[in-house]
């Protein structure tokens, strides 16, 4: 949808961190009014192991409704971030923070990110931190992704306002 509004010149197509979109719902809203998803896709996206969400729209007004709990979170990436910004992630991943093996979808097992640049890996639990890249942060920004809005080289534990609020 994003890649659409740069060429179309449309300024309501946009990247997550480009709306004043406040939460997963809100964004996610803006991809079925533009016909880019259907709810049951959605709820599909959004549901994995242990974690199963539910996606309703209501007329009128025309807003979604998320429920239950995500697995998967989008981050506030904007139009100027690099192409490695982080997009999105399986919900059992914090930035910079080694896994809770109680965490759904994946446990302590590993991760899956999905950057901007539409590029998608599957990482492992060694692989959550800088450590898992010789204690190089800009190496571990390049193959895992950085955080929107962070600067080269530079590795902050957690998500903090990056992540759009999701139904836990």
């Amino acid at each position: 949808m994003a890649t659409d509004g740069v060429a179309k010149a449309d300024s309501t197509r946009a990247w997550p961190g480009d709306y004043p979109a406040t939460s997963l719902a809100e964004y996610c809203g803006k991809l079925v009014q533009n016909d880019y998803l259907k709810p049951a896709d959605l709820e599909r996206m959004l549901s994995g192991p242990g974690a199963s969400c539910t996606a309703t729209m209501s007329v009128p007004p025309a807003i979604l409704q998320l429920s239950g709990k995500t697995a998967l979170k989008i981050y506030k990436v904007t139009r100027s971030d690099p192409s490695h910004a982080i997009f999105a992630a399986s919900a059992n991943y914090i930035y910079d923070t080694p896994l809770d093996p109680k965490a759904v979808p994946f446990g302590d097992i590993g991760f899956v990110v999905i950057r901007k640049g539409g590029d998608a890996r599957i990482f492992s639990k060694g692989q959550t931190t800088p450590q898992g890249f010789d204690n190089d942060a800009a190496k571990f920004q390049v193959e895992v992704g950085a955080l929107p809005g962070a600067a080269k080289g530079v590795v902050t534990a957690g998500d903090g306002p990056t992540v759009l609020a999701a139904p836990r």
